[in-house]
């Protein structure tokens, strides 16, 4: 009886939880202005120097991919993987290496198309989207390894354990979940043809079902390469705006919060609201970055968790992309959670092997970036790095393809043969 009075309570003082937000929020800019002012040029310097020029190829990339039906044909190969460990659909596959590889707005995105096109159910797209969400490996690898840090090798090891630490999460959160036999919804409007063609499409070889899930991605999509691209740049330059936007809010927020609590760290306010801002409290509080690095775990291990944690304010980014889909809070929220608990665990066990591991193989970034926050001309060296990047991303999709090969591999000889 109490449960359901609370539960009355929240659902009836809902709607005016915002504009009393809002409302607070104003009453703590005028009441130092000053202050709020410069915490909002930090946001936006932090955005317009590093965040927006980093991600702004890769998002367009990702839409063009998406568009082009490359990604649904990559998801038909990994539907082993995605219906065996994370119980999902396996047109799921693609919005998984969607989030590994461009970050969390574009995970989302992705997971909102299927939900449109009757893929998935809103409980399966609640799912989906809290296991996609991902920082970018641009922001793991150039904004906080390269101009944080200053250094490629600790980008390297966080995107490894930010990966492994996602994966492991989803695993452990589909057993949570409803052990029912995945059957992807029809959408509606379709017919009786449709339904025999899908069928018959689950029957054929396997690359005519690749070719099959990607000529229908280009046909539902059904605009020219033109359109595309133009379409492409602008979704990419309005998702960074939204992102801009969020960025010097939660400054704003930040600073407001620090001064009403003093004795609360900075670091921890910031790693809670925001992840951009977060981590660059977490390294500057380093007078050494080399001893944060090289030295104790804990530091490294914190800077993990909130990585994974990836704050207040891209969560809301994502629900917001996901509001048709009646995605909740909470779950989405435990999810995060839980993935930094298991960041926070794997960096302890894997920052120093990782570390030496890179020492041996990976490459170098040449140069170093300067301490403070970088300027124009270090920003435009962000796209020399494209082509690494773009070959670490492939890298992770060739080890996906391989683990979801070794699946259906395992579960065909486990098959009975009658």
């Amino acid at each position: 009886m109490i449960n359901f009075r609370f539960r009355h309570f929240l659902s009836g003082s809902a709607p005016f939880i915002p504009g009393a937000a809002a409302i607070l929020l104003a009453i703590a800019i005028v009441a130092a202005p000053e202050a709020s002012f410069k915490a909002s040029l930090t946001g936006l310097s932090l955005w317009w120097t590093l965040v927006f020029p980093a991600l702004l190829p890769f998002l367009i990339l990702s839409e063009m991919l998406s568009a082009s039906g490359f990604v649904h044909g990559i998801g038909v190969l990994l539907e082993p993987l995605m219906k065996r460990w994370f119980r999902l659909p396996g047109a799921g596959g693609w919005t998984l290496v969607l989030g590994l590889t461009a970050g969390f707005p574009a995970g989302a995105g992705g997971v909102m198309q299927l939900y449109k096109q009757g893929a998935i159910t809103d409980k399966e797209a609640g799912r989906l989207a809290a296991i996609v969400h991902y920082a970018s490996p641009v922001t793991l690898l150039i904004v906080v390894g390269t101009a944080f840090l200053h250094s490629p090798a600790a980008g390297y090891a966080l995107l490894a354990i930010h990966w492994l630490s996602g994966l492991a999460t989803g695993m452990l959160s589909a057993c949570f979940s409803s052990s029912r036999k995945i059957v992807s919804p029809i959408p509606q409007g379709s017919d009786t043809r449709h339904t025999s063609s899908r069928s018959r499409a689950k029957k054929a070889s396997l690359p005519r079902r690749i070719h099959q899930a990607a000529a229908d991605a280009r046909s539902r999509d059904g605009r020219g390469f033109g359109k595309v691209l133009g379409e492409s740049v602008s979704s990419a330059v309005q998702n960074l705006m939204i992102v801009g936007g969020y960025m010097i809010m939660f400054a704003v927020v930040v600073s407001i919060i620090t001064r009403l609590f003093p004795g609360l760290p900075n670091l921890v306010t910031a790693s809670l609201l925001e992840i951009h801002l977060g981590a660059r409290s977490m390294t500057s509080a380093a007078t050494d970055h080399e001893g944060f690095i090289l030295g104790g775990l804990l530091g490294p291990a914190l800077l993990s968790a909130g990585l994974a944690w990836s704050g207040i304010c891209a969560q809301l980014q994502a629900l917001t992309v996901l509001k048709a889909a009646n995605v909740r809070f909470l779950p989405f929220t435990a999810v995060r959670l839980l993935h930094g608990l298991f960041a926070f665990a794997f960096t302890l066990l894997l920052w120093t092997p990782l570390l030496n591991l890179q020492a041996a193989v990976l490459p170098v970034i040449a140069g170093s970036p300067p301490a403070d926050l970088p300027q124009i001309g270090t920003s435009l060296r962000i796209w020399t790095l494209a082509p690494q990047i773009l070959g670490l991303q492939t890298l992770l999709v060739m080890l996906l393809l391989a683990l979801s090969a070794a699946v259906k591999l395992l579960t065909s000889n486990r098959r009975p043969s009658g």
